[in-house]
């Protein structure tokens, strides 16, 4: 959904860049839920959740900038905010999240039943097997939202320009 500039097509700040990073940070300290205090680990969904909301923002302001009629406008802006917040809150923070967490919990729990390993060598392996899930669940979670918002969210928007999160 970026807008054309002189240059080709505009770099979007949160898909294109650095930033999109900062969607990660609740993953990470999913991660490092074992070694760090809770306090950091609320830290890093507060980083991501903040990337959301700045992410749904861009892109009302965006969606207001197009050429159409006013009352029009509103809606489009509207359903821009509404599909990247809802979309990325679930992409980015809850099921992510959500899972990393479980992934680790499990496998400390497994290495806790199954190994003699020190308790800070069997966090350690944790904490490296939760950074090794990021990668591989981001792009099954990013389809499975997509299916799950074009099954219902999604339907419910005007037939004009159906948002693509993605």
């Amino acid at each position: 959904m970026s807008e054309p500039s002189s240059r080709g097509a505009e770099r979007d700040l949160f898909r294109d860049t650095w930033v999109r990073y900062l969607g990660y940070a609740n993953e990470v300290g999913e991660a490092f839920r074992s070694l760090v205090p809770a306090a950091v680990v609320w830290l890093s969904y507060g980083v991501a959740s903040s990337y959301v909301l700045a992410d749904a923002i861009d892109k009302g302001k965006k969606a207001g900038k197009v050429p159409s009629p006013e009352a029009g406008r509103s809606t489009r802006v509207t359903v821009a905010v509404v599909d990247t917040f809802v979309w990325q809150a679930l992409a980015s923070v809850a099921i992510p999240g959500f899972t990393i967490n479980r992934v680790c919990a499990t496998s400390l729990y497994v290495l806790g039943t199954a190994t003699r390993w020190p308790l800070a060598v069997r966090k350690w392996t944790t904490t490296a097997l939760g950074l090794l899930v990021i990668p591989i669940i981001i792009h099954p979670i990013d389809r499975s939202v997509d299916f799950l918002l074009d099954s219902s969210l999604r339907k419910l928007y005007p037939s004009v320009e159906k948002p693509s999160s993605s």
